[in-house]
């Protein structure tokens, strides 16, 4: 039996504790992923945060099942005090693919995740693969109480 290779994890900028989740790309993702982020918040007692959190995660990780063909998606929560940013990441389409969404009109079915995102969300963002992983499209958010400005 080999040991287990442990895989460096990025500190969160903001202090916190960062968990991983990785997923194979089937139908249930979403629900899992909804139900990762959902137990972390309420451990954390960020039970303000947990319906919006819930809805955020639905939507990117059910575009990365449905829009790509990606074999795992990966969700990672850094959680601290006051907020958590969630990433969600495939090895799938382009990053432009993922943002045609954004252009939905309202009569569409779909493509208005995002949008939904936007509107929940302290902040969002998405950015492509490094020379790692040329192919990997990350989306994020962030929620949480905003800052009190002077």
């Amino acid at each position: 039996m080999t040991a287990a290779t442990p895989t460096p994890v990025q500190p969160n900028p903001l202090g916190g504790e960062v968990y991983r989740l990785t997923l194979p790309n089937t139908a249930s993702a979403p629900r899992i992923a909804r139900d990762f982020v959902t137990s972390l918040l309420e451990v954390s007692r960020h039970l303000g945060l947990v319906d919006d959190a819930r809805i955020c995660v639905t939507e990117l990780v059910t575009n990365a099942h449905r829009h790509t063909g990606t074999q795992l998606i990966r969700v990672h929560a850094a959680v601290n005090r006051k907020r958590v940013t969630v990433t969600v990441a495939d090895e799938g389409s382009p990053l432009i693919g993922a943002l045609g969404a954004l252009r939905a009109g309202p009569e569409g079915e779909g493509g208005r995740g995002l949008v939904l995102v936007e509107s929940l969300a302290l902040a969002w963002g998405t950015r492509g693969g490094d020379r790692r992983h040329p192919g990997r499209k990350v989306v994020w958010f962030t929620l949480g109480r905003p800052e009190a400005r002077p």
